[in-house]
């Protein structure tokens, strides 16, 4: 049998070489210990001051607005934290402003957890009384226009007064309910 010389088995062992340095740098990349130390929660990859995020429908209008004095992104979890935030959304019928001192933005945006000195102001509807609801914490999913809050609030819409443990709101099929211990105060209406 004839031994092969240096010359061919030069290619072969460069090729090994190659093969288990490949190996090597995908056994890096994917250890878990390489892949905390890119991205760990503790580290934003962006900071806005002063930021604005503005969503569009699928017809390109305006469907909200919101703006933060501080915008802080975490790309682990996937979470914005808000300074400040105020949230403005205008259709032909109505406007809605929401702020806050602080909040959390989820799942890209389609969820969004406002707290601390929470207040929502709404125009009235057809005519009627502007509404004001006072909370201390509201989460809101733009997309699906619907909000809860599972601490106590006070609604305002002209002299009546709505007080409750929490709420749950549905714009698109018009509802909101009061939860636990609610009360309503009524002004008397005039008798004729």
């Amino acid at each position: 049998m004839n031994r092969p010389s240096a010359e061919q088995l030069y290619p072969v062992i460069v090729l090994a070489m190659l093969a288990g340095l490949s190996f090597w740098i995908e056994r890096s990349i994917r250890d878990d210990e390489f892949v905390a130390a890119v991205a760990t929660p503790e580290d934003p990859d962006f900071i806005a001051e002063g930021a604005r995020v503005v969503s569009f429908d699928a017809q390109g209008r305006q469907r909200y607005d919101l703006v933060a004095a501080k915008m802080t992104h975490y790309p682990v979890p996937d979470i914005s934290l808000l300074e400040q935030p105020v949230l403005v959304a205008e259709g032909p019928d109505r406007a809605v402003r929401v702020s806050a001192r602080s909040g959390v933005v989820r799942q890209q945006g389609a969820e969004v957890y406002l707290s601390e000195n929470v207040v929502v102001w709404r125009s009235g509807i057809d005519g009627g009384p502007e509404s004001t609801l006072d909370a201390q914490t509201l989460t809101i999913w733009p997309d699906d226009e619907r909000a809860a809050s599972d601490t106590p609030v006070t609604l305002t819409q002209g002299g009546t007064v709505g007080r409750g443990n929490g709420l749950r709101a549905d714009n698109i099929y018009g509802t909101l309910e009061l939860i636990g211990d609610a009360s309503i105060t009524m002004p008397r209406s005039p008798r004729n």
